[in-house]
């Protein structure tokens, strides 16, 4: 396992706080820098990968945590690599399932004041100081996200990537949420208040897709991939 580790457990909240000396900017900048390039060493070579998120609160026998490590198992099974933010909960259940399917399991993870322990189904663990570091490097590591209830940092990963194909910053990025009824209230107000009050367009609807099963999850992700420019060069 190799982990990459953060060299100010602060270095995200002080950058943020406010704005500073032009010194103390240059060198935050200068860690920024080097956090990425890091991480682009630590994660090169891995393949097409999909990234799964959702809480780190469902245990071992919630449904959600099975449905993850199902989806896990059968993207490892259609040749991707697993990546996950490496705690409990559903990423822990996508990386075992990823195991266990024989692919490559992945945890990107974010340091937080609250020490999160890597799960035991891991083959590289990859730590970041800075959020936005993390979500550019899992937009530019995957060719989609496959996303199970989860709090603020799921949805805000949900946005980020929706945001960037509506704004065309990438294109024929699969974006599926799976669980039950639990997206329906989320999805239904982008529907019934963002669509009516003409905040979206209606083909931004087709943005975001929504699966029942594993296999319904994996078909979208797979197809939606293989539309994406430049899939065939890659593929040759």
């Amino acid at each position: 396992m190799s982990r990459l580790i953060s060299v100010r457990h602060d270095e995200e909240r002080n950058f943020l706080r406010e704005l500073r000396s032009y010194d103390e900017e240059l060198a935050s900048a200068g860690r920024v820098f080097v956090e990425l390039l890091h991480a682009q060493t630590e994660l090169k070579g891995l393949g097409e990968c999909v990234t799964v998120f959702g809480s780190a609160r469902f245990k071992e026998d919630h449904p959600y945590y099975q449905l993850a490590r199902e989806t896990g198992r059968l993207l490892a099974l259609a040749g991707y690599s697993v990546v996950t933010g490496g705690g409990p909960g559903i990423m822990e259940a996508a990386n075992r399932g990823a195991k266990e399917g024989g692919g490559i399991s992945i945890g990107c993870n974010i340091s937080l004041p609250m020490e999160q322990v890597p799960n035991p189904y891991i083959d590289k663990f990859v730590e970041f100081e800075h959020f936005f570091v993390r979500k550019v490097m899992l937009v530019k590591l995957s060719c989609g996200f496959a996303v199970f209830p989860g709090g603020f940092g799921t949805l805000d990963e949900v946005f980020e990537a929706l945001t960037l194909m509506q704004t065309r910053k990438i294109e024929s990025f699969p974006v599926v949420v799976m669980g039950d009824h639990f997206w329906d209230s989320m999805r239904q107000f982008i529907r019934d208040s963002m669509l009516r009050e003409g905040t979206i367009d209606e083909g931004d609807l087709e943005l975001l897709d929504a699966a029942e099963t594993p296999s319904e999850a994996v078909d979208i992700i797979k197809r939606r991939a293989e539309r994406a420019p430049g899939a065939d060069a890659s593929d040759a």
